[in-house]
């Protein structure tokens, strides 16, 4: 097989957990290839690089075999070439050690502790 679609090869290359995912995150914009946004339906070829953005970073990827059937875990090693820059792994990590929560604004209650911090901060302003 010498070119199978973007949203098939990311799903089978285990990218992306359903190829509904992979679809949407390529009608969203969040993968390219060579720097051009791209639609499910894109052919790719051996030798491409596939970039995918998932928040907070940037995971590139070179195609060494195009396949359309999910494999193994085991067999990624001769489907892609991970050539994500060290940098965004960089990135990653400095997200983790933040501890920040990411959590949209209005979603969620806090939680007790949260509330009893946020009250006691209040009593301490007054």
């Amino acid at each position: 097989m010498e070119e199978a679609r973007i949203d098939k090869w990311l799903w089978a290359s285990r990218i992306f957990k359903t190829r509904t995912i992979a679809a949407d995150a390529c009608k969203n914009g969040r993968v390219t290839i060579e720097g051009v946004n791209v639609k499910p339906s894109r052919m790719v070829k051996v030798g491409e690089t596939v970039s995918v953005r998932k928040p907070p970073i940037t995971y590139s990827f070179r195609i060494l075999k195009t396949i359309e059937q999910r494999v193994g875990a085991k067999l990624l090693p001769e489907i892609y070439e991970n050539v994500t820059a060290p940098e965004q792994y960089e990135l990653l990590e400095m997200t983790r050690i933040s501890g920040f929560v990411d959590r949209a604004r209005g979603t969620g209650r806090p939680t007790k502790k949260d509330r009893r911090s946020l009250d006691a901060f209040i009593n301490d302003m007054e």
